[in-house]
């Protein structure tokens, strides 16, 4: 007699979940990662691990690390960066993001030398005699915190429980799912308060697109549904036109471009970002359910970076919920 169906589909996702397994170990992969897909997109990830994780410093949440995404044999994430090191702050791919209260890591303002202050998404992190934070810096992890990961068809689960740190504790889960069939990944969130203390913060998905690896200059465009303006001067090499930014020229190595932008509103529809090169034929854009707080564009050679930023108050016992979406497409004179 053969299997029900239920143990027929039980047998079946531990086969797929063993084939995924072997297929990495075949190709040599030296840190945790999991690959997942929909028909239409298929992507990378690496997984958090405080002993041999792709990404080990502390600036960055180590969850929903994205090496690789494909969409109809285009690129749109890679590795932007020269040197490698898993103790560089931002030696890290795809749309990640950071939590910063203040400029800071959570309750550094008030941990004293040698004691504990949070950094969502990476743990309880030891304070030296300094005089101030230090963003880039890759500090001493007193506490990592415990990890759990899930995967299943088209979207990995990540949840990361911190203890009591001086007062603050969280749980953070994080999805990154592929939606059925269509070229649309979503990131939903969670933040869950169960210290003492009020949690109080921003978080920003830093992307890292990398569309075809075209370098960044007058290929790109950057669209928003508002007229924009940069805060800053940016030195001939692009500018804001409307509701564009552009590149006036091609970013050589060493050039940067990097300005606050203004001009969005208080609702969440005005998030909306669309980045798209047209050499390469191809977009993403970004949307959010939460309004915009603050926005910064930060550009090198090989990769273009906006970066809108999300407020959140949360309350003992309470919780706070985002979702970012990417969809991912052709522009028209290139769809097939």
């Amino acid at each position: 007699m053969g299997p029900s169906s239920n143990s027929s589909a039980q047998w079946c996702a531990r086969l797929g979940t063993a084939l995924l397994w072997a297929a990495m170990a075949l190709s040599g992969a030296d840190f945790p990662q999991a690959v997942i897909g929909n028909g239409a997109i298929r992507a990378k990830l690496y997984l958090p691990n405080p002993q041999s994780g792709y990404y080990r410093a502390t600036r960055f949440d180590w969850s929903g690390q994205i090496p690789s995404l494909e969409f109809q044999g285009h690129s749109f994430f890679g590795q932007w960066f020269e040197k490698y090191d898993p103790k560089i702050h931002d030696a890290i791919m795809g749309p990640v993001e950071e939590f910063l209260t203040n400029g800071a890591g959570l309750g550094y303002a008030e941990a004293k030398t040698g004691e504990s202050f949070v950094k969502i998404g990476v743990g309880a992190l030891r304070k030296p005699a300094e005089r101030a934070f230090q963003q880039f810096h890759t500090y001493e992890i007193a506490d990592s915190g415990k990890w759990r990961v899930h995967t299943g068809r088209g979207f990995v689960e990540f949840t990361h429980v911190l203890g009591d740190t001086n007062g603050y504790a969280y749980v953070y889960r994080k999805t990154v799912r592929l939606a059925a069939g269509r070229p649309v990944m979503v990131l939903e969130h969670s933040l869950k308060n169960t210290g003492r203390k009020t949690i109080q913060s921003t978080v920003y998905a830093h992307n890292f697109y990398m569309l075809d690896n075209q370098p960044a200059g007058p290929d790109y465009v950057v669209r928003f549904p508002w007229n924009v303006r940069a805060m800053a001067d940016l030195n001939g090499l692009a500018e804001t036109r409307g509701t564009e930014l552009v590149y006036l020229r091609e970013l050589q190595k060493g050039e940067s471009v990097f300005s606050a932008l203004k001009g969005f509103g208080p609702d969440a529809r005005d998030y909306e970002i669309r980045v798209e090169n047209r050499k390469a034929g191809i977009g993403v854009k970004q949307t959010a359910d939460r309004p915009i707080a603050r926005m910064n564009f930060w550009s090198i050679r090989s990769t273009v970076c906006p970066e809108a930023f999300i407020d959140m108050r949360i309350e003992p016992g309470g919780a706070f919920t985002w979702n970012i979406t990417y969809e991912f497409y052709t522009l028209p004179q290139h769809t097939q």
